[in-house]
C-alpha cells in the first residue's frame, strides 16, 4: 500500500505541474490569438484535474495506512 500511496502522490504532483504549464501556454497562445489555445486549454484543465484526484486518493491512502 505505501508503493501505491508514492506512486499517486509523485503523479498527481506531476501532473498539478503539467496542467498548470499547459494552462499557462494556453494563456499565451490566447493572446496571440492563436485558436489552438482552447484545445490547449481543455486538456490543461483535464491534466489538472486528473492530477489533483490522485492527489486526493493519495491522502486517502495515507490515512488508511495509520490505522
Amino acid at each position: 500500500m505505501k508503493k501505491k500511496w508514492w506512486i499517486y502522490s509523485v503523479v498527481g504532483l506531476l501532473l498539478l505541474g503539467l496542467g498548470l504549464s499547459l494552462l499557462g501556454e494556453a494563456i499565451i497562445y490566447k493572446f496571440q490569438n492563436v485558436f489552438g489555445w482552447f484545445y490547449l486549454g481543455t486538456v490543461a484543465l483535464v491534466v489538472f484535474n486528473s492530477g489533483i484526484a490522485l492527489v486526493g486518493e493519495a491522502i486517502v491512502l495515507k490515512g488508511k495506512m495509520k490505522n
